[in-house]
């Protein structure tokens, strides 16, 4: 292995857990951030020889990266290593001045901004505590910093949520004329509080879909953003500027990547890690000199090869078959059935969902799988 270029850092604590999150976090505990940061620097240390010279992306990302006490947001991102693209997310109500300085001043190039929904109303539904004017503050004092490369985070299928509501959030953010908007379908897991006070709002919202998913890509596409992957979209590059995130851009592309933090995921050639989601052992091991709890998976090229396809397929670059190691696990007959169909378009060798295949995603992909 030459050496992994992608890094991604997990800072996990949060002000208050949304009914609807999945992810790992830890709802406040400053007194913690700060042995946490000694921690993650520890187990960048240790992993660092995995990295390559030459780190093109490092994603921070959470939990509420932003939420993280300031001198220990500080400490890990002083430790990172240079990278042509360093994106931190944030929430809107973490963000003042003095973190925007704080930002610039190690090098974060691009900002992701976790919006949701410009509607008070629905923002409260999502357990939000930033308000529609926090999103909008926020997108503002980055900007003042000499921030230029902001990403907005949407969601729809909100309950209580209409195409109409969806209109007025997609005009909200489109107004802060942001470099990238990431729009996602509501995904609330089975057996959380969010299903159960949701429940059958939730089952109407999921008829509903697919006719957001077509109205977000014919409102962004329509004021000039390229739909580059099923929920991302950036601004069209003008001259050599790229403004696809380039950290999620490799992994769709299945690049390996290294994780660091708790419950951060690796991909290493055919192995892939889990560390374990608890902060308490996550810190205590570090501090004892130790790697963190973690699991290992081994990945067999059929496994990788799966993974590779159905990444490759959600973006708007063809696919070369082929040349990627996938032939074994496409059904060639369900290819020849969906272009047919419609759903993909041959290219000199290679293959790409119709924009029709690309709103239908997952289920054009599991046909397409041998």
């Amino acid at each position: 292995m030459s050496g992994v270029r992608h890094l991604y850092v997990h800072l996990p604590f949060c002000a208050h857990r949304c009914g609807y999150c999945d992810f790992v976090t830890a709802v406040g505990r400053v007194g913690e951030h700060g042995a946490y940061a000694e921690a993650i620097v520890g187990e960048l240390e240790r992993e660092r020889r995995r990295l390559a010279p030459d780190v093109e992306t490092v994603f921070v990302g959470g939990g509420t990266p932003t939420f993280t006490e300031p001198a220990a947001l500080r400490r890990v991102l002083a430790a990172l290593p240079d990278a042509d693209e360093l994106t931190v997310e944030a929430n809107p109500e973490t963000v003042t001045p003095a973190l925007a300085a704080v930002l610039r001043e190690v090098g974060v190039t691009r900002v992701s901004v976790g919006a949701q929904s410009f509607d008070e109303r629905l923002l409260e539904v999502l357990e939000r505590v930033a308000g529609p004017d926090d999103v909008r503050r926020a997108v503002h004092t980055l900007r003042d910093a000499g921030f230029d490369n902001i990403s907005l985070d949407l969601v729809y299928g909100i309950p209580g949520q209409s195409a109409a509501d969806l209109e007025a959030d997609l005009a909200s953010a489109l107004a802060l004329e942001p470099e990238h908007l990431s729009c996602y379908e509501l995904e609330a897991k089975p057996g959380t509080r969010f299903t159960h006070a949701h429940g059958a709002e939730l089952a109407r919202q999921a008829e509903a879909m697919e006719g957001y998913a077509e109205q977000v890509v014919e409102t962004l596409t329509g004021a000039g953003y390229r739909w580059y992957e099923t929920a991302n979209f950036c601004r069209k590059a003008e001259g050599e500027r790229e403004l696809r995130a380039q950290h999620n851009l490799a992994i769709w592309r299945g690049a390996d990547y290294l994780g660091i933090g708790v419950g951060a995921v690796s991909t290493l050639g055919s192995e892939r890690r889990r560390n374990a989601p608890s902060v308490g052992r996550y810190v205590t091991a570090l501090a004892a000199g130790k790697d963190p709890p973690r699991e290992v998976e081994l990945l067999d090229e059929g496994t990788r090869a799966v993974e590779l396809l159905m990444l490759g397929l959600r973006l708007d670059e063809p696919f070369a078959i082929d040349e990627s190691g996938v032939a074994g696990v496409v059904d060639r007959d369900a290819l020849d059935r969906l272009v047919d169909r419609g759903l993909v378009e041959r290219r000199n060798g290679s293959v790409l969902l119709s924009p029709r295949g690309r709103l239908l995603g997952g289920a054009v992909t599991a046909e397409l799988l041998a």
